[in-house]
């Protein structure tokens, strides 16, 4: 083989082989950022500003729900909960008033259209769910091996779990607090349609309960 067609062959080579390291670089940045993905809280509008809200006005406080049950909304999440029958649901409270409220004591309730009753479910049995998705929270039995099932759960799950819970003990003056609560909702074909969220246990900065809030779900 001549020089000339040496150097031509040997160009071609290093730039192949340039062209062949580019595309797995781009193909592992590519995976390494998807595997990087962090889950980032949504920010929060004033309650009032949400379809399903309950202002009480002489109180200065409202409180609004947001469910994440639709793709465009949940892919803010790496944990597929649709498919383990959990509802995310932003919850969301503003207090338009001089002093604070407190949250310390509130209650959740989600009631269904055929008067179902479900409270919010806790870091540990959404975990349990992702470790065993055709069960529910509260039905293993006792005593139930808890770190061999927290193995089974990805660390960034874990992590997007705990972070996104409703976690404000108070709302500052003027001020808005949110964070998602999480229901389980398998075996229920319509978990929106005729339902209802109901919050106690909201207090004034003197201690007193509020009036109970009552948000109206899908129609």
């Amino acid at each position: 083989m001549s020089c000339d067609r040496k150097a031509s062959c040997n160009r071609k080579t290093r730039a192949s082989i340039r062209v062949r390291v580019t595309i797995v670089s781009f193909l592992a940045l590519s995976v390494f950022c998807l595997a990087a993905k962090q889950f980032v809280m949504p920010d929060p509008h004033p309650a009032k500003t949400y379809p399903a809200h309950d202002q009480h006005s002489d109180e200065a406080v409202t409180v609004a729900l947001d469910p994440y049950d639709i793709p465009e909304k949940a892919n803010i999440f790496s944990v597929r909960y649709e498919e383990i029958g959990m509802l995310p649901v932003f919850l969301v409270v503003t207090n338009d008033g001089d002093q604070p409220v407190l949250l310390a004591d509130m209650k959740a309730q989600w009631v269904t259209a055929d008067r179902s009753k479900l409270s919010p479910v806790t870091p540990d049995d959404i975990e349990r769910r992702l470790s065993h998705p055709k069960a529910s929270p509260g039905r293993y039995p006792l005593p139930f091996p808890t770190k061999k099932v927290g193995g089974g759960v990805r660390e960034q799950a874990r992590e997007e779990i705990e972070n996104a819970q409703f976690g404000a003990k108070a709302v500052e003056p003027h001020g808005t607090q949110a964070g998602f609560l999480f229901f389980d909702v398998q075996g229920i074909s319509r978990p929106l349609a005729g339902a209802h969220f109901y919050l106690t246990g909201v207090r004034n900065a003197k201690g007193s309960e509020l009036m109970y809030f009552d948000v109206p779900l899908e129609k």
